[in-house]
């Protein structure tokens, strides 16, 4: 009885410390992030022992302008809506519409990847889990901001070259996510949007959280993406992700966010309404793609072991079980972070690109868990500093141009259509005597052509872009002086346009 008395003392000391959080010393710490990152701005929602504990908005909704985000700002949350695709795919599993080791080829069967023995094995199960055999976002240069339909997207998979052995491999892949979308609307008969809505949203009550940058409304309180160059933030156009909701077009707010945390960390449970069962939660939440981690010298997370698992990332944080997936949408950043067993999560949203989402989130798990204080901000903006700046590709293409050099090939000679089978067609033309390469299925990647050197042109786009900046087309010759094709060299981390290297048609 001594025994018990005293564990219990230890235990209510342990909750009653754990509760002890600062919230207004946390709050003067985002503040000064946002201020020492330079983003407009950022929503933070934070969730405990299933209860919203604290969501506040910081910065600005755009540059330029007063007025500033809250908890019911809307931010697109890209890549984060994955999870949403993996737990419509558990409810159909759960309704026997569908089996996790079900072929993609019974119900898609234009599906294809770089093999055709290896086509007729993925399963659905494998569509979520990076394992397919795709490397780190290869293909995404054929959906990025184009006008195909989610099935055509899909039909050109099999272009898409092979990074690694099926199965034996880690690949990010949103193709296969736009493809686990293209399943769910065949299968149900209904759209993505309808799904989701239906599923997840309104269940849920997330009342604010929209499926396209198109439904926004009459709703204001929308936050502006913005680019950044020169180490200034400039505002930039809402780009719709229609034809790829299902890897990551839902737009939400923290406090919409925080419902979905506390839902998944009451394992599919709301008010009392099965939404999806403890064994599809465990199938979602256990890993499928395992990620070395280095055993001798841990990461700055401590982390004990890494991988995926369907639509969530998996692993630790300092012991701590950890569930977490980030979002890249152009001009905004975000992360979901949560430690189940602790009840607790955290949801970042910004508007920016340099964006210190990690640093707030691994700053609110530390002081709710009695972590030594760190000061996550200023050592993660400074190794993103040093990696911006030693990121030296564009510099280096540039001061390696030969100057004052003349195209071997006429105007005449280069104009045409140019086709890749993974993407379709580019149009080289003339207009108003201007050099334009046009994109048969994204006009937003328009650009017009100016003389690099040699017979290579820089592309100088129509439209603002994030991701990349410089990038030229070379025209490729044949023996005889005949322009047989055009590669792409854009260097960036995420959309490869020389996977979409075109032969001339005409």
């Amino acid at each position: 009885m001594r025994n018990f008395i005293l564990v219990s003392v230890l235990l209510m000391a342990c909750f009653i410390k754990a509760q002890t959080v600062d919230y207004k010393e946390l709050d003067r710490y985002i503040e000064q992030t946002v201020a020492d990152w330079d983003i407009p701005g950022l929503s933070v929602g934070i969730v405990k022992n299933g209860e919203i504990v604290f969501e506040r908005g910081y910065g600005v909704l755009e540059v330029g302008k007063k007025q500033s985000p809250d908890e019911h700002t809307l931010y697109a949350i890209a890549s984060n809506t994955k999870a949403f695709t993996a737990a419509i795919i558990a409810q159909l599993v759960e309704e026997g519409k569908l089996k996790w080791n079900d072929k993609v080829q019974q119900y898609l069967p234009y599906f294809e990847v770089y093999d055709p023995t290896i086509s007729h094995m993925v399963t659905v199960e494998d569509l979520l889990s990076h394992n397919v055999g795709l490397g780190t976002f290869s293909g995404d240069a054929i959906w990025y901001k184009s006008e195909l339909s989610t099935e055509q997207i899909v039909r050109r998979i099999k272009y898409v070259p092979q990074a690694y052995e099926f199965r034996a491999g880690y690949g990010y892949s949103n193709l296969m996510f736009i493809t686990a979308g293209d399943l769910i609307e065949k299968v149900t008969g209904k759209t993505f949007k309808e799904n989701v809505t239906e599923r997840f949203l309104k269940p849920l009550e997330m009342n604010n959280t929209i499926v396209s940058v198109n439904d926004y409304g009459s709703n204001k309180n929308v936050a502006t993406p913005h680019g950044r160059t020169d180490g200034t933030n400039y505002a930039i156009p809402h780009v719709s992700w229609d034809n790829v909701q299902s890897t990551g077009g839902l737009v939400s707010s923290v406090h919409d966010m925080g419902k979905w945390m506390i839902f998944n960390m009451n394992h599919g449970v709301h008010k009392g309404d099965t939404l999806f069962t403890k064994s599809s939660r465990n199938t979602m939440w256990n890993l499928h793609n395992s990620m070395g981690v280095d055993h001798v010298n841990r990461n700055a997370t401590g982390s004990q072991y890494s991988g995926y698992g369907l639509g969530w990332f998996i692993g630790d944080y300092h012991g701590h079980f950890r569930i977490r997936h980030g979002g890249g949408y152009d001009g905004m950043i975000s992360t979901v972070q949560m430690l189940p067993d602790e009840k607790l999560g955290v949801v970042v949203l910004t508007n920016g690109v340099k964006a210190p989402t990690n640093a707030i989130a691994y700053a609110v798990l530390d002081r709710f868990l009695n972590r030594p204080l760190k000061d996550w901000s200023k050592e993660m903006l400074s190794n993103y500093n040093n990696w911006k700046s030693n990121d030296t590709r564009i510099e280096d293409k540039k001061a390696t141009r030969v100057k004052e050099t003349k195209p071997s090939l006429e105007v005449s000679q280069i104009v045409g259509t140019y086709h890749t089978p993974a993407y379709g067609n580019f149009y080289v033309k003339e207009v108003n005597g201007d050099l334009q390469l046009q994109w048969e299925h994204s006009p937003l990647l328009n650009s017009t052509l100016t003389h690099f050197n040699y017979d290579a042109y820089e592309m100088n786009w129509d439209h603002p872009q994030v991701w990349f900046s410089f990038g030229t087309v070379e025209f490729e010759k044949d023996a005889y002086n005949r322009v047989v094709g055009i590669s792409f060299d854009v260097p960036n981390d995420d959309f490869f346009m020389q996977e979409l290297n075109a032969k001339r048609l005409d």
